[in-house]
Parts: C-alpha cells; structure tokens; sequence
C-alpha cells in the first residue's frame, strides 16, 4: 500500500470493502452488531471510515460474513495494517487540510475553482513561498518552510508517469492579473501556468 495515502482514505476503502461483503451476506448492520456483541454505531462507523478497524476486526467480520477467499481477507488485513501508517506530509509538522492533501494523493482526477490564486498544485515555488508568506495568522519561518516544501511535494502527483492527476482548474480572470510577490514572479508563474495547460491531462480555464 502506498505510503502517500492518509490513514482516513486506508480507513474508508477498507470500511466500503466490508460493507459490501456485509450486503452480500445478507446481513444487516444490526445482525453484525448483535452477533459480534457490539453496538450498531461501531459498525455503521467502520463502514464508513470513521473508526479505525484492528486486524481482530476483519477477522471477525470475514468469518460472519463467510469470507474464505484468503486473497480478499489478505488485501483487507493489508488496509487494516497501513490505516495504522501516516501519511509523508505528517513529517512536516501540523500541516492544514492533512485530510484533504490525503484524499488527494489517491484521487484520479480534480476539478477546482479557484477565484483568489493559482491553486497550489500548479504554483512556482517563489509564487507558493509568496503566497505562504501571507498566511493569516503569520508564519514562523519553520512553519512556512514546511508548507512549502508540503506543497510543492503535492505537485508530483501531477508528474507521475505511472499515475498523473488529471487536474481541470477554472481560474477567475483576475487571478492572472493580480501580482503575487512581484511582476517578475508572476510572469514565471504565468508561464509555468502556460507550459502545465499544454499538458493532456491538465485542463486549465479562465472565467472573464
């Protein structure tokens, strides 16, 4: 299982596998609780990836549900196990919308609105490190440090031969016009934005 992945995106895969074996046992959550001697909400929370699921767990919940298919129960104790794992950002400190950076280093695609920046997959560094620099509640220089480098490791998704993001972004017009940093990190940025738009998995618009 990829590192990179959040333990909330393991967590929710792995709740989704076993709901549908749940389903096609012909067992309802409450059946599940009240043979496991559980309450209902653990269930209904496993399956939906709110409550971390032990390896005991899947055990348990493969036997009632007659899961002897030892490839299945193998790839289910597998995302129990890396649901325990963080993800590469956590090294950074107490990054902002960890979730979020999580949910995205496992998206196949994105489609984002962006009225106010370039968003931060398709930023310059200078043009991040700008942007950062303006942080609401200021930054400590370790702090912003760290984002940066957060951000601009987000970006390989974009790069990814294996797997690149396909990324649709729909800028507002004075995006492009307002200077963040100064002209010269603009106009670095307007062509960096430029080169990513030629890309065929990258769609980039303007809204006049």
């Amino acid at each position: 299982m990829a590192a990179s992945i959040d333990p909330t995106v393991r967590r929710r895969r792995l709740g989704a596998k076993l709901c549908r074996l749940r389903k096609a046992s012909g067992l309802t959550s409450a059946e599940v609780a009240e043979r496991l001697m559980v309450s209902q909400s653990k269930i209904s929370r496993m399956e939906n990836g709110r409550r971390a699921i032990s390896l005991r767990d899947v055990r348990d919940l493969c036997a009632l549900y007659g899961v002897t298919d030892q490839q299945v129960i193998d790839v289910l104790m597998e995302l129990a196990r890396d649901s325990g794992q963080q993800g590469w950002w956590h090294a950074h400190g107490d990054i902002p919308d960890s979730v979020y950076i999580g949910l995205e280093t496992d998206a196949a695609s994105i489609h984002a609105y962006e009225p106010l920046v370039i968003p931060g997959l398709l930023q310059t560094p200078a043009y991040a490190h700008a942007v950062i620099g303006k942080a609401v509640p200021p930054l400590t220089a370790e702090q912003a440090t760290a984002r940066l480098k957060v951000r601009l490791r987000r970006q390989h998704r974009i790069c990814d031969p294996a797997r690149p993001l396909r990324l649709w972004v729909v800028l507002d017009e004075a995006v492009l016009r307002r200077v963040v940093g100064s002209h010269d990190v603009m106009r670095e940025q307007l062509e960096h934005l430029n080169a990513f738009g030629a890309e065929p998995h990258i769609t980039v618009q303007v809204l006049p």
